[in-house]
């Protein structure tokens, strides 16, 4: 036994762009994207994406060279997913919603040698290459047009966008396969909740495992209809965009997101998975009448990116779709915590299944493990549902580290083995964990930690209340208090006021966790995920002053 172990055999690097060869073979002549009239096969996209890998090998683009991406999701946005990497290059998705100053900084900050650009993008690419420093190299620039949006002007003649660099491209090309499982395949930036991103690069081994983690985890059948309401770029789309290829499923683009669209895109195309933060179950939630379809069947919606309020997930489920909750990061490429769900609570009532569903959960089958541990005993919390500590992971698809950056390296993945998410929680007796906070976002109020996000829970079971953030605003007397930013439902602005939410408040919470500042807001900051802002919010609370008295109406 002692010589027997890794041979040629039994080591070749694990990747997830394997999983494309394999769909065009079995689903070839299946639907594999969907976008309005356009329907490409599984042997489209195989060949497609071959094609983009031969023609960035043919502009010199070679391995471990960083290739951007600026788009929506349109089928070229998932064709990235696997033609950059087969080309040995590493993929950087980019938010398209950020300002060109942002831009700028993660295109020198990652080396970009080539960007593809959505027409809607062209503006911003070209500002933030305008504000790189004098001498950096400006990365190549390739619009991807989009026949279906027709107030975008043709590129001029001559000029080398997306589907001309594909007639260059062999679609019986030789992929570049990595020559380590270890090699990098993504680079991600943090998302923009906090002010300062950073870049997070994941390897072939890792992306694989998660996706087939992920695949198991939300017992994905063969062939779903999986709609795109989650943003490629976030995360790579939770790394779904390798999972529906694996298992041969249709990928229904949608460049925009609303609750019209997408519950007729859900009725039309048949749609049975999709994903997204909390703030598209409110979309679809709060939809009027009007709005609103009946559904096909069963709609499974996987939701993550930030803690979803109980009555979200009640309403959400009353319309008839099947949420399931998770946990990740960018720096896990995917959902590593699932609220695993137990037969017996679909006994108890609605509102108890809605607050059970709304905990992160445990660890789903391909991570090692989960903990939370307390910040200066560096020892386990008690499984009481009540003692905070930090939110800490170790397992296969665990990022390998920040591009240029040991400081944020070392700081995030310790020597004792865990990595540290940054994120507050408890553990309750039966092993499910639920997040409390970020680390950041926890109020500390005449020496009491309050949980923002136990707050907003509460909030949110207000009957006019569409959306809500609390924050800590500094007080003269108590350090910090906290602070409510709400956005209304359509018709009950005039009859809310704040001491009305305050003394709602102070029946339902203990009075230390009452807001004591109350702000009511049209629409709250977000980024194009759907994560509020809270370091825009903490900065309009400090704006305010510290509170000297009651709460007040802003």
């Amino acid at each position: 036994m002692d010589r027997l172990g890794a041979n040629p055999a039994n080591s070749c690097p694990l990747t997830p762009l394997g999983f494309l060869e394999r769909s065009a073979t079995v689903f070839g002549d299946c639907p594999s994207v969907v976008y309005h009239d356009t329907v490409f096969t599984w042997s489209q996209t195989h060949r497609r994406c071959l094609r983009l890998a031969s023609a960035l090998v043919s502009l010199g683009i070679s391995r471990s060279d960083i290739v951007s991406v600026l788009l929506p999701n349109v089928p070229a946005m998932y064709e990235m997913h696997f033609g950059v990497p087969m080309s040995g290059a590493v993929l950087n998705t980019i938010n398209t919603r950020l300002d060109a100053r942002t831009v700028a900084v993660l295109l020198r900050h990652s080396g970009s040698k080539l960007v593809f650009v959505d027409p809607a993008s062209l503006q911003l690419i070209r500002d933030a290459v305008q504000l790189l420093p004098p001498g950096h190299p400006a990365p190549r620039v390739i619009p991807v047009e989009d026949p279906h949006e027709k107030e975008f002007p043709a590129a001029p003649p001559g000029t080398l966008t997306y589907e001309r660099l594909l007639e260059k491209g062999d679609p019986e090309f030789a992929w570049i396969r990595p020559a380590s499982e270890w090699d990098p395949m993504i680079l991600n930036y943090t998302s923009g909740t906090t002010s300062a991103p950073k870049g997070v690069v994941h390897c072939h081994r890792g992306i694989f495992l998660v996706t087939i983690d992920s695949l198991v985890e939300w017992a994905v059948p063969p062939q779903p209809t999986y709609l795109w309401t989650l943003p490629m770029f976030h995360a790579n789309g939770w790394s779904l965009p390798w999972g529906v290829a694996a298992v041969g499923g249709t990928n229904v683009c949608l460049r925009r997101v609303d609750a019209a669209e997408v519950y007729a895109t859900i009725a039309r195309r048949g749609v049975n998975h999709l994903c997204g933060a909390p703030v598209v179950l409110n979309m679809l939630a709060n939809a009027p009448e009007g709005v609103r379809r009946p559904l096909p069947g069963k709609v499974r919606i996987l939701t993550a990116g930030a803690p979803p309020p109980a009555a979200v997930l009640h309403r959400t489920e009353s319309i008839g779709f099947e949420v399931t909750h998770g946990y990740g990061l960018t720096e896990t490429a995917g959902l590593v915590v699932r609220c695993a769900w137990k037969g017996e609570w679909n006994k108890l009532p609605a509102s108890e299944r809605a607050r059970l569903k709304a905990r992160q959960g445990v660890r789903t089958p391909g991570m090692a493990e989960v903990d939370i541990i307390d910040g200066e005993t560096g020892r386990s919390v008690p499984r009481d549902g009540f003692t905070m500590g930090e939110i800490v992971l170790r397992g296969g698809c665990i990022m390998l580290g920040y591009l240029n950056d040991d400081k944020a390296t070392k700081a995030a993945i310790r020597d004792n083995g865990w990595f540290y998410t940054g994120d507050v929680g408890v553990m309750h007796p039966d092993g499910y964990m639920e997040i409390r906070d970020r680390s950041k976002d926890v109020i500390i109020s005449g020496g009491e930690n309050i949980s923002s996000v136990e707050v907003e829970s509460v909030l949110y079971n207000h009957p006019a209340v569409n959306e809500t953030a609390v924050v800590a605003r500094p007080d003269e007397f108590w350090g910090e208090t906290p602070c409510a930013f709400l956005s209304l439902k359509e018709g009950t602005a005039g009859a809310v006021t704040a001491a009305s939410v305050v003394a709602w408040c102070r029946e339902r919470m203990p009075r230390y966790m009452v807001p004591k500042t109350v702000v009511f807001r049209d629409e709250l900051p977000k980024t194009s995920t759907g994560k509020i802002q809270k370091y825009v919010l903490r900065n309009l609370a400090k704006e305010m002053g510290p509170t000297r008295k009651g709460p007040s109406r802003m």
